[in-house]
């Protein structure tokens, strides 16, 4: 059970990561609205000039994955090194050790938000509009970062007695990438190969994204109960890794 100290530690955490973020980038916060943006041309431009895509609001499905997208594979990469780049912390509080990675992810909620605004001005610009299936988007982010915290801490825990884990996250997000529906649509993933992408957390909540958004529908119920089995899974498995891997921590922190 947190008290309010680890509480007061999580917003101070999650504060500096914010602030050393964009330390003196003279755009600032700005490029948390300037990277989605240039993805976003770039590959409306790829895909609608050059490859005639014919899926309906492009931008708009385009951009809702790529903020979920970018903010899972941030959020995954920075709490996995999280551990090591506060080891002086770790040394020198006797502190929860969870709290880290956990705090990691959470600082790249602010970004998320920043995004979300940026997806809501281009869902009125497309001719689209907000609409009561909308409820279910905070519920959805909800279950994905339960999922996030669950691996972040598993990640975290092996990047310490392994160090080339940051680079099977980083390789992992560039297949990520590839096997969520952000350049084509569920619709188009061959039958067999659908149930993997159900199970797939990071797609899962990108379909359902789409679905709310694009059709204005509510999300596929079988599809939110995956995504909350799998986000229990990871986060059961994440926290039985990290307590495990934590005694042997000041061997090699």
């Amino acid at each position: 059970m947190w008290t309010g100290d680890y509480l007061y530690l999580v917003r101070q955490l999650v504060s500096k990561d914010f602030k050393i973020r964009y330390r003196r980038m003279s755009l600032g916060i700005f490029w948390s609205l300037l990277n989605p943006l240039v993805m976003m041309a770039v590959y409306t431009y790829v895909f609608s000039v050059i490859f005639k895509s014919a899926i309906p609001h492009f931008p708009v499905h385009l951009l809702s994955a790529i903020i979920s997208f970018n903010f899972f594979s941030s959020a995954w990469l920075g709490a996995t090194t999280s551990i090591l780049d506060n080891a002086g912390l770790i040394k020198r509080n006797p502190v929860n050790r969870e709290i880290i990675p956990i705090a990691s992810i959470f600082s790249n909620v602010p970004h998320l938000l920043i995004q979300i605004c940026l997806l809501v001005a281009f869902v009125y610009i497309g001719g689209l509009s907000i609409n009561a299936q909308w409820l279910w988007l905070p519920f959805l982010w909800a279950l994905l970062i339960l999922c996030l915290v669950g691996i972040g801490l598993a990640s975290s825990a092996i990047y310490v007695l392994m160090r080339d884990m940051r680079y099977i996250v980083e390789s992992a997000n560039i297949v990520l990438f590839w096997v969520v529906p952000v350049i084509y649509t569920f619709e188009m993933v061959p039958g067999r190969l659908q149930p993997f992408y159900q199970f797939n957390p990071i797609a899962a909540l990108v379909i359902c994204t789409q679905t709310i958004i694009i059709k204005s529908e509510a999300p596929p119920l079988a599809l939110v109960a995956k995504l909350a089995f799998v986000s229990a899974v990871c986060l059961i498995a994440g926290l039985s890794v990290f307590k495990h891997i934590q005694r042997k921590f000041y061997e090699y922190l």
